[in-house]
This record gives C-alpha cells, structure tokens and sequence, in this order.
C-alpha cells in the first residue's frame, strides 16, 4: 500500500470494486473517488453524498416526503387558485354591497401575504427545517377556514382571511416546494410538478364541493365541509415531510431578508417575469367567474365550471412538462410553455371568450395547461439557481416581491371588466404576460453567461 494514500480513499475504493490492482491505473481511478463525502461519527445522520439525491434514483422515502408536500399544497395553494368561487358566492350574498373592486382586496390581501411572507419562511426553513414551521402553520391554517364559515362582515372576511389565512399557507407552501429540492435534482422538474398538482386537486375539488354544498347545506356547512377535507391533508402532510439535510450552517449566518440577491442579474429578471406571471394567473383566477356573469348570458354556476376545468388540467400541465424539462432544461420548457399561453390568449380568449361559451372552455383548459407549466417549473427554475442549501431563501425573496402583483390583480381585473369591458382586461393581460417573457429571456441570457444560446439545455 502506498503509504501516502489516504486510507479513507482505500475505504470507499474498495466499496466499489472487490478487486483492485494497486497499479497507476488504480491509483488514478482511486483519486478520483476521494472527493465523496463518507459518515462522520458526528454527524451520523449526514448522507454519505449529498450529491446524490434519493428521489433521482426513484427512492421510496423520497417520494414519501414528496406526497407530504402535495398533501400540504392541496388546502395552502389550492384555496389560492380557487379562490375565485367564494369571491364569487360573497358578491352575490354576505356582501352584495359591495363592489367587485372591493371585495377582490379580501382574496388579494390572502394571496399576497401567502407569497410574500415566504420571504421569511423560506430562510427560516433553511435554519431549522420544515417540522415545527408545518405543524404551526398547520393549526393557524384549519382555525382559518372553521372561523371563515362563521364570517358575515367584510372585516370579518379580511381578518379570517387575509390576515390569519395568508402567513398560514406562506408557511405551507414555502415548506412544501423547498422540502423537495432536499430529496431531488435531476427529477426535480417532474418533482416541482407532482407536488404542485395537489394545488390542481385543491383547484378542482373545493369548486365542485362548494357547488354540492352551497346550496344544500348552507355557506356554513359548506365551509366546513371543506375544512375537514383540509385537516385530512394537513395531518398527512405533517406525519410524511421530513428534510433529508440538516439545517445549513451557511444558512443561519445568512440575514433572513435576503435582498442582497438581486445582485444577480439572472435572478432579480427571473424575479420580474415571476411577477408578470403572477398578475395573469391569479388575475385571471380570482375574476373569470366574475368575467363569466357580468355582461354574459353565460349560466351562473358557469364560474365553478371554468375554475375546475382551468384546475383540472393543469394537472397534466403540472407534470408532463416537468418530466421533459429533466431533459430539455427547466429555463427552456417554461419559456415555450410562456410563449404558447400567450399565443392561446391572443388567439382565443381576447376575440372569443366573451361572446362564446364553448371557445371560453376550450381557452381555459389552454390556459390551464400553461399556466399549470408556470407554477411548477418557477420553482424549479429558481432550484436551478439557489441549490438545496439555499432554496428557501431565493424562493421566498423572489416571491416577496412577485407576490405583489397578487395584491393588485384581482382588483384591476374586476375594475376593468366592470368600466372598459372583459376585451381591455384580456389585453391588458396579454401586455404583461408579453413583457414577462421578455425578462424571462434576459435572465435565461444572462444564466448562460450572458449569451444567446437559443439551443443549450438549461
């Protein structure tokens, strides 16, 4: 043996061939192994690589803690993109005295605080994990939707929601998304769009109960039957999601308010078109059941139809895309998902939608599609930027501030169509998704070392 090779790199050697010649040619092949990381008697739990990630080689407890997070994003994200129903029931019953311009600030405050204080708990999942951060948000987020079914004023909505239910499901979602970098990366795409179709289940299932309920049972009970259909997942979610690293030394020395990052050119414009892509998806959420009975024959319970069908097929936009981006490149696939969403609105929804109810469908299961794509390879996009390590920290920063297009679409929305029409409002939409293709293709530019490589997997 040669005395000045290191007798760990022996170890780990002879794990991976039983019969090694101890010529130059071992010797060589050896040295290239010493870089694994091994078990420290410290650090038992340590993996033995932390460049290996379980999940890429299809390991059971990787896609464990990955339904733990589509449990958690069933209620947290799915009241989110459905949020447009219960909009829709206040306008015409608890607080038909009201302007949809007002009552769209009650989903927008929620919506915003849902995304804009990951900023805060994105940082702190990197410090401490996701285990007490779920189990609060847990409890804050089922006293929400009990206490929302006992609402009858305004304030009692804005309070319940808005204030109670927003940095609950921050704290859900941020833990859900961030906990699946810990557990894969080659399949992170597929991952990002597995764990987020539990929000497209939330999507469609909360519609079609609340269409059941309503009318049944009352606003209450309805609300209520909702809620334990929410405990159910988020006692599931908190017996399956567990990290697979420990907290980041790195990570605690870091200020949580992390603004330091938009140094970075590709993340402050990644930022920017996460931004415009927020104001269109829950824009036009929170207001095409609205769209759909203001200036329309269209039937009334056409807005629980859309916002299912639009949910429903986001599944498939959740998934497909994100397995043939862990080929193509996460960057690429959401850029053409972009691109295409853009070209469906031009096409059919801005001369279509409002005089068609059949070309309104058929948009929307398009634009479920796309915007499906959206939701699950942002995440991925910025994982690609951030590594394990750091994922809640860029997360949370970069939807601190695309979370304020939340706090003013809905609003804009339901003042256009109500004073211009629904053609300005789909226009306006289409502007900005343009404009948030344009910084997309920067930050791409600028990943790439600033170069146009239209062609490179990233």
């Amino acid at each position: 043996m040669d005395p000045e090779l290191n007798p760990v790199v022996h170890l780990v050697a002879s794990r991976t061939s039983a019969n090694v010649d101890h010529d130059e040619k071992t010797r060589t092949t050896t040295d290239q192994v010493l870089p694994v990381r091994t078990h420290s008697m410290a650090d038992p739990e340590q993996p033995m690589n932390e460049d290996i990630f379980p999940g890429d080689h299809n390991a059971l407890s990787a896609w464990i803690v990955l339904l733990g997070s589509f449990l958690a994003l069933f209620p947290s994200f799915g009241l989110m993109v459905s949020i447009g129903t219960f909009q829709d029931y206040w306008q015409f019953h608890q607080l038909s005295n009201y302007s949809s311009q007002n009552i769209g600030w009650i989903p927008s405050v929620f919506v915003y605080l849902s995304l804009a204080l990951g900023i805060c708990f994105g940082p702190l999942f990197d410090r401490y994990g996701p285990r007490w951060i779920m189990f609060g948000s847990s409890l804050a987020y089922t006293a929400m939707i009990f206490l929302l079914a006992e609402c009858k004023e305004y304030w009692h909505f804005m309070l319940c929601l808005g204030i109670l239910g927003g940095p609950a499901a921050a704290a859900l979602t941020t833990t859900a998304l961030a906990v699946v970098s810990h557990w894969f990366k080659a399949k992170r795409g597929l991952a990002s769009g597995v764990a987020m179709v539990g929000n497209s289940f939330g999507g469609v299932v909360i519609p079609m109960v609340l269409r059941g309920t309503l009318e049944k049972y009352g606003y209450a009970w309805a609300v209520r039957i909702v809620g334990f259909i929410f405990v159910a997942c988020l006692v599931g979610a908190n017996l399956l999601v567990r990290p697979r690293f420990k907290p980041s030394p790195e990570a605690k020395k870091v200020d949580i308010f992390s603004l330091e990052l938009f140094g970075e050119t590709s993340f402050t414009f990644l930022t920017v078109s996460v931004f415009a892509i927020e104001v269109v998806l829950f824009g036009a959420l929170g207001i095409l059941p609205t769209y759909s009975s203001l200036g329309t024959d269209y039937p009334p319970e056409t807005g629980y139809y859309l916002i299912a069908t639009m949910n429903g097929v986001s599944c498939i936009g959740r998934i497909i895309p994100g397995f043939i981006s862990d080929i193509v490149g996460r960057f690429n696939v959401l850029g053409v998902m972009m691109v295409m969403t853009l070209v469906f609105m031009l096409v059919i929804w801005l001369p279509f939608g409002h005089t068609s109810l059949a070309a309104l469908y058929v948009f929307v299961a398009f634009f479920g599609f796309g915007t499906g794509s959206w939701m699950a390879m942002t995440p991925a996009c910025l994982g690609e930027l951030s590594g394990p390590h750091h994922f809640g920290r860029y997360f949370g920063t970069s939807y601190f501030v695309a979370s304020l297009a939340t706090l003013v679409c809905i609003p804009i929305s339901g003042q256009l169509v109500q004073s211009v029409g629904p053609q300005p409002m789909v226009g306006f939409m289409c502007a900005v998704l343009a404009f948030g293709i344009g910084t997309f293709a920067v930050s791409r530019w600028a990943l790439l070392g600033r170069r146009w490589k239209w062609i490179t997997i990233v």
